[in-house]
């Protein structure tokens, strides 16, 4: 069934309002030279890495080590994204890196 395209259009408006307000939170709590809390920049320095390897166990979690070539894959796409972040630095091009050797290896190498 087809979406009428005023329902989409508040849809997609409400979503960019909700998106722009949760963004402006920090700035409205946090600007014209307020001390961030402590726990906040505690948070703000941990979590991205807790995300990524939250991240990181969710896309290994179905790795069937004891069948062959289940993880290969998987194994060779982790390695990528780690040689690419050590030697650039760059996390977009780390992640990007790894899908696509992952999706390569997947629908090219591994495929049964």
């Amino acid at each position: 069934m087809p979406i009428d395209w005023k329902y989409a259009v508040v849809l997609i408006l409400t979503a960019a309002l909700i998106t722009f307000f949760i963004r402006a939170v920090p700035f409205l709590l946090f600007g014209r030279g307020r001390k961030m809390p402590a726990a906040a920049a505690y948070l703000g320095n941990i979590l991205p890495a807790a995300v990524m390897a939250t991240l990181v166990i969710y896309c290994l979690r179905s790795m069937h080590l004891t069948r062959f070539p289940s993880g290969i894959a998987e194994l060779i796409s982790v390695a990528a994204v780690v040689l690419l972040h050590l030697w650039r630095r760059n996390t977009l091009l780390s992640i990007a890196g790894g899908t696509i050797c992952y999706m390569l290896l997947v629908q090219n190498v591994f495929h049964i």
